[in-house]
């Protein structure tokens, strides 16, 4: 029998003295929030939030034909992402199915750190074992050798600069490099969840409650706040960014999710190829649903599995929903028939309790930051 206690992270101490209201999320037991969400929310937008990030999956892969194994296993072409770099892809099954949607960094020639969600990190590195199989290639569960810290905003660039030598200016948007943040080692990756200018630092579980102090300190000035996965969640429901179990289901292919982008075919076979070039024809001629933003009239908040009507018939379903602390009002994510989702589409509406709401259409994301 497994025991259901939830897991803690390295910080997991220092959460409680802040005085965190914590909260089970994928079997490990996180930070919601420290005080208001809102003032945490717009810390990030404004100036920068502190993450504990640590329950995310890390998985290495190495090997000569490392390149070759995650071509194989994942849609997208991770041989042609140069050391240092990362890319955004997805995991799916041999039906199509998203798995789960990843981050993958190559740290070096024959090494490729992959970075999966919480709560699909064990079903990520079943599927890349398995498919390992044949390949001169190792999978390695690394989820216990990390913590992971974000410092997410515009003020993230100054208060980890401050604290390292490595070159920020030179470090693009999803790359990453070594080096060292507070006299820590890290893996510095200009990577994030918020829609922000932003850093997740990978760091050994021992470093980091002194990582998280020496940013605490340094961002005492800029107005740095922790912050909850509450708050991250409405930052990436506002930048429009797709969450799994939410956006991101077995049920749906990329293509479903409008992420067929992702799916590389010219890079030879893969798992699922066949059952996604037949899902890309069929998106060409609108797939069953099509995902698209929704924005309150009024003040009630619509939730995950509220029903999107018009005409008086059920269009659609909410997939997340919030009030944004940016925008000042009720938006969310829901899948709805093709001929609803135009921008400025009148008459749509979420059912709230038997009430139909009025809802905007629009197109994501909610917010892009001014670069």
């Amino acid at each position: 029998m497994t025991s259901s206690a939830p897991r803690h992270t390295a910080l997991d101490a220092l959460h409680r003295s802040l005085g965190a209201t914590m909260t089970d999320f994928a079997g490990w037991d996180m930070p919601l929030r420290y005080g208001s969400e809102r003032d945490e929310h717009n810390a990030v937008r404004t100036r920068a939030g502190l993450f504990d990030l640590s329950h995310m999956g890390e998985i290495t892969v190495t090997g000569p034909q490392a390149a070759e194994l995650l071509n194989f296993a994942l849609v997208g072409n991770i041989a042609s992402v140069g050391v240092g770099r990362a890319r955004y892809t997805m995991i799916c099954r041999a039906d199509g199915g998203i798995l789960d949607d990843l981050i993958v960094y190559r740290l070096d020639e024959t090494e490729y750190m992959v970075v999966a969600n919480a709560s699909n990190a064990q079903v990520v590195l079943d599927a890349l074992t398995e498919r390992a199989a044949g390949f001169d290639a190792e999978v390695r569960d690394d989820r216990d050798a990390y913590a992971l810290i974000a410092v997410q905003g515009p003020e993230s660039p100054g208060i980890v600069k401050s604290l390292t030598d490595a070159d920020l200016d030179g470090l693009k948007y999803y790359a990453g490099l070594p080096g060292t943040v507070a006299g820590v080692p890290a893996l510095i990756a200009r990577t994030g969840y918020t829609g922000e200018d932003g850093f997740e630092l990978f760091v050994k579980p021992e470093h980091a409650v002194e990582l998280w102090q020496a940013l605490t300190k340094a961002g005492e000035g800029v107005g740095l706040v922790p912050c909850g996965l509450s708050c991250r969640d409405t930052l990436r429901l506002e930048a429009g960014m797709p969450l799994y179990g939410h956006e991101l289901s077995a049920d749906l292919t990329p293509y479903d999710a409008g992420l067929g982008r992702v799916v590389k075919f010219d890079k030879g076979d893969f798992v699922g190829r066949e059952a996604l070039r037949v899902a890309a024809e069929h998106s060409n001629h609108e797939g069953p649903r099509v995902l698209v933003g929704l924005i309150a009239e009024g003040r009630r908040v619509p939730r995950a599995g509220y029903a999107v009507v018009a005409e008086g018939k059920v269009i659609g379903e909410v997939t997340s929903g919030a009030p944004s602390p940016t925008l000042g009002k009720p938006i969310a994510m829901a899948y709805v028939e093709p001929m609803y989702a135009a921008p400025g589409t009148e008459g749509v509406g979420v059912d709230i309790r038997g009430s139909h709401e009025p809802y905007e259409v629009v197109a994501l994301p909610f917010y892009k930051r001014q670069k």
